[in-house]
């Protein structure tokens, strides 16, 4: 094989790069050919120009990440590609995902400052995943009281992503954009009834109009007929005050006043309903 030929070379490269399965980058390139062959790291990136025309057309492509180069499946083709495994991919939870954008964006950040921004308290187990994953890394810790540990990203967050270095990020204005509209409150927009609803108001819409005054006051005497049935009228078991001994001779009960006895001997006993 003639390494001085940039199709020869790109064609090694190609062969590098689909048996390695993951990046490589010029410096690991370069180590894998013996010392009185190996190119010059400008010959590298012109045979990967080569290869990444080549690729033109085809269902993969040449893609340089954090790591270095890879060849990988186009991202058009990934939902039928994706039928190759049967695991499901794995979904991230909105607060582990705000959590990530946070460190991406505003690193070193600490977990203080991640709180402080969302407003709610960062699940332990969020920051765990994410340092399993190896997305994100401690990098140091805040001069200040408690000597928080910072946060950032590292190059597996990058080559997940598909990203090269930091500047790869899409703007924050254009996350904005792809945030959902603001939901109307239901008077500022005709929402439309189910059909369900609609017929069972209709339905009941056609039936004759009960007399409910008179019944809702019927069931309102019924109900406090029943209430009157357990009203105590009998007051016989009460305790009796001993009047000789609590009250002087000669004067009226407190809180009666004189005439008032003969108003209750005189009361009907219906007056005690």
């Amino acid at each position: 094989m003639n390494l001085n030929d940039p199709k020869e070379l790109a064609s090694l490269l190609e062969a590098y790069l689909l048996a390695s399965g993951k990046p490589l980058s010029l410096e690991r390139i370069a180590e894998l050919f013996e010392e009185a062959e190996r190119p010059e790291l400008a010959q590298i990136r012109a045979a990967l120009a080569i290869l990444a025309t080549s690729c033109k057309g085809r269902a993969f492509e040449l893609k340089e990440v954090a790591s270095g180069y890879r060849l990988q499946v186009r991202e058009r083709f990934a939902p039928w590609v994706g039928r190759l495994w049967e695991e499901r991919p794995q979904r991230y939870s909105r607060a582990m995902l705000e959590t990530l954008a946070l460190i991406a964006y505003r690193q070193p950040i600490t977990r203080g400052e991640i709180e402080d921004i969302r407003g709610v308290a960062v699940n332990s187990q969020i920051v765990k995943t994410l340092i399993e994953r190896e997305w994100i890394r401690v990098v140091g810790y805040r001069d200040v009281p408690g000597r928080p540990a910072m946060f950032a990203t590292t190059k597996g967050f990058l080559d997940h992503f598909n990203l090269k270095n930091l500047d790869d990020l899409p703007p924050l204005a254009a996350l904005r954009e792809l945030e959902p509209e603001p939901v109307l409150a239901l008077d500022d927009v005709d929402v439309p009834v189910p059909e369900g609803l609609q017929a069972r108001a209709d339905l009941a819409g056609e039936e004759p109009a009960e007399p409910r005054e008179e019944t809702s006051f019927r069931s309102l005497l019924a109900e406090l007929d029943t209430m009157e049935q357990g009203l105590k009228i009998d007051f016989d078991d009460l305790p009796v005050a001993d009047a000789d001994a609590e009250q002087p001779a000669g004067e009226e009960p407190a809180g009666v006043e004189a005439g008032d006895e003969a108003l209750f001997d005189e009361a009907p006993d219906e007056t005690r309903h």
